[in-house]
């Protein structure tokens, strides 16, 4: 990856700095006119707009973003949670020179404050006091509108999670139905989506050197609006690439009997008609023949009657640098959910930035066009990012107040980005990419040792050394030349692809290095670990046991139906088992007494209640009571939400009768569904007796060992089953099949 990084891209600390360079290193990056004065500053050539409380930390996106533009040499202030009722607040540092940035926050700004259920949150942990409410909904549209307000001629960039998975037109739970590209209702500019740092920093120097954001359309990981296909480009209809409907066999041009037969046309009538051609791409390699024989442009006088002649026209192969994707339209996919489908599909087939084609999708009159994902960061780019002078602390504006989130990842540290697990529930994959990028050893270890010498109230443990999986560290594709064409969705589903490099023994080493440290106690690993390719090293598992473990190690086995785990694109239970075992033989080996905390997900799509039930028994068997459980909540452009909102399966061709998806949508299914997980709580247990009995497994209610729930309801607890037998909560039961029977 490292190589052909080098080739396609320029390095991102290359660049010329600008000439505010001058000013220097901001101790904090200023939020008011004062501090700005107290730098010397006159005024900000980039000022960032951000739904989050500021916390200048490379965990949080403003100050990472704001840093590296800084150590580009641009003067960067921070507007952060603003007042949005009033354009006022966005005047508070002036106007920039160059553009406003706009994201949400570390966040979607729905998922922020709503619930799973679409209950509003009673908190915030991005926010002081965790104070909720502080910012809007869809707080990119909201603040690009007030940025438009304050400075109507400074262009307006949009950027991170929200406008990140927007950037098409996409399914929106928390309003039901399809909405248009973010880009298109922000009027925004310009759109970066991924993980910006290289499409950033291009875009600031070209601007600063007086390009129009308009022109500016030749960036990768961007996206734009326009109004007609560019000069020497070449369209590709995503229907030709992954049809959305029945597709009929191509005409072979040299079978010509079997087309006889379907017409009942005779030798002699086509004999008479004109020399055709044909694309030789398109003739089929059974059919293609001898070079010299195709070629006969003059035939005899005596065969030319009885002959077709089939003149062989060779194209040069399309330059896919110039060819782009044509999408269903916004009209198209709002109305017809296979199509929405088809649409997901096809963007995350062109998702690797080694083979991925831009990508163009018609909103009425104009087109949102999207360029390739971003080339990956190398290492060395990676730990410039990270290197850079965080103050690692909140501002000092909120005078020392408990921001949730910064109190979870203040001793943590980042060692790598991307994922290539490809969960169709997550957004990791959609935003951050699967090719790992990894930072050195070295810059890690320095990282660690910055947070024993400048965080406040360090004790010497380290809460984490992971990143969105603990267990990718540099982990890659063998060959730099499969990576760059694979098309995969997933480097692990339905097996460890042959071609990945598992080796833990980078991440042994580091774990090794990091805890050796002086002044370090105790370094935990508390990121999400793939417990599938764990288990493929098990000096991987015995380190990460006996010294990074602190009594509980959390693992997301999701379910334990194989029905849903195909829908979500997880392994096996037999995976799970085998950790489980090392887990704890190494536990016992080390003498102490740690535990595994699975976390299960409800109501996916694909799940029935059957699928539920079974899963609780799994619990039951396991002696597992888990207090909390995470119901699906469809997000914007994941593959799960395609499954949600068209109930097809776009892990496969999309068509009107391919694959129905079992979809849990309605209140009552849904709050079952989580019952299920939390069988143990008498307050559900009305509501599973109910289901119990519909589904024909009344033998599971009662006292005796094989059962789920008692036939007895403690005083005081649970709704009234009234609200059940009225109808007022439903369960599916129409076509339900007994159980299987489980053996645990």
């Amino acid at each position: 990856m490292e190589l052909y990084t080098n080739n396609l891209a320029k390095p991102i600390n290359s660049y010329r700095p600008y000439w505010a360079k001058r000013f220097g290193t901001a101790p904090i990056l200023p939020m008011s006119r004062a501090e700005m004065d107290a730098l010397g500053w006159d005024s900000c050539d980039i000022i960032l707009v951000t739904g989050d409380a500021y916390i200048d930390h490379p965990s949080f996106g403003m100050a990472l973003v704001g840093r590296l533009l800084e150590a580009q040499g641009f003067r960067v202030g921070i507007i952060a949670q603003p007042d949005w009722q009033s354009a006022d607040a966005f005047k508070a540092l002036g106007k920039p020179n160059l553009y406003f940035g706009v994201t949400a926050g570390n966040m979607d700004s729905l998922v922020n404050r709503y619930t799973a259920d679409r209950k509003i949150r009673s908190d915030d942990a991005y926010t002081p006091n965790a104070e909720a409410g502080k910012r809007p909904d869809r707080a990119v549209l909201v603040y690009s509108q007030r940025c438009r307000e304050a400075y109507p001629d400074v262009p307006l960039v949009i950027g991170s999670i929200e406008a990140s998975l927007r950037r098409i037109a996409h399914y929106d739970y928390w309003s039901d139905k399809v909405r248009r590209s973010v880009l298109v209702d922000s009027k925004a500019d310009i759109l970066l989506y991924g993980n910006a740092e290289r499409a950033l920093v291009e875009f600031s120097h070209r601007i600063a050197k007086g390009e129009k954001v308009s022109e500016i359309t030749d960036i990768r990981g961007t996206a734009y609006l326009r109004k007609n296909l560019p000069k020497g480009w070449s369209e590709v209809a995503s229907a030709n690439l992954d049809r959305p409907g029945k597709i009929e066999d191509p005409i072979d041009p040299y079978a010509m009997e079997p087309a006889l037969e379907k017409t009942g046309e005779s030798c002699a009538s086509v004999s008479a008609t004109a020399s055709r051609a044909v694309d030789i791409e398109s003739v089929s390699k059974e059919a293609r023949f001898n070079t010299k024989a195709a070629e006969i442009s003059e035939p005899s006088a005596d065969i030319s009657a009885q002959i077709n002649v089939i003149q062989i026209i060779r194209k040069p192969k399309a330059d896919r640098a110039l060819q782009v994707v044509r999408l269903p339209a916004y009209e198209e996919v709002a109305k017809d959910p296979i199509l929405y489908a088809h649409a997901s599909r096809v963007l995350h087939l062109e998702a690797n930035p080694g083979n991925a084609r831009a990508l163009v999708q018609r909103h009425g009159d104009r087109e949102v066009w999207l360029n390739p994902p971003p080339i990956p960061l190398t290492t060395k780019e990676m730990d410039y990012v990270y290197d850079l002078p965080y103050a690692r602390k909140p501002h000092p504006a909120y005078n020392g107040a408990k921001i949730p989130a910064w109190e979870m990842i203040r001793f943590s540290v980042n060692i790598m980005r991307g994922c290539f697990g490809g969960c169709t529930f997550c957004s990791i994959t959609e935003h951050e990419g699967r090719i790992i990028q990894s930072r050195s050893e070295e810059s890690i270890l320095r990282e660690v040792e910055e947070i024993r010498d400048k965080v406040e109230g360090f004790t010497g443990v380290i809460s984490d050394l992971g990143g969105p999986t603990a267990n990718m560290y540099r982990m890659a594709c063998k060959s730099e030349k499969v990576e760059q064409s694979c098309r995969k969705l997933s480097c692990v589903y339905p097996a460890i692809c042959e071609n990945l490099n598992t080796d833990h023994s980078a991440l042994i080493g580091l774990y090794r290095k990091a805890r050796a440290i002086k002044g370090v106690k105790k370094i935990l690993v508390s990121s999400g670990l793939r417990y599938d390719l764990a288990v493929t090293s098990p000096e991987y598992v015995k380190e990460l046991v006996q010294h990074h473990v602190g009594g509980y190690l959390k693992i997301a086995p999701e379910h334990s139906e194989e029905n849903v785990l195909s829908k979500m694109m997880k392994p096996g239970m037999g995976a799970y088992d085998k950790f489980k075992e090392m887990f704890e033989r190494f536990s016992k080996e080390a003498g102490k007494e740690q535990y595994l905390i699975p976390y299960f997900i409800a109501a996916h799509p694909g799940t029935t209640d059957e699928d539920m039930l079974n899963l609780a028994l799994w619990l039951k068997a396991n002696k597992f009571r888990l207090d909390q459980v995470q119901t699906f909540t469809p997000t914007p452009m994941a593959m799960a939400t395609a499954m949600y909102h068209s109930g097809k399966n776009p892990l496969r061709k999309v068509t009107a009768d391919s694959e129905e998806v079992a979809i849990p949508k309605a209140g009552g299914v849904r709050r079952l569904h989580k019952a299920f997980i939390r069988y143990h709580d008498p307050n559900n247990w009305p509501m599973l007796r109910e289901a119990l009995k519909a589904m024909g497994r009344a033998d599971l209610i009662g006292n005796a060992k094989k059962c789920l729930v008692p036939a007895f309801q403690p005083v005081g607890t649970a709704m009234s089953s009234n609200k059940w037998r009225s109808g007022e909560i439903k369960t599916r039961v129409d076509g339900f099949k007994k159980p299987a029977p489980r053996h645990f």
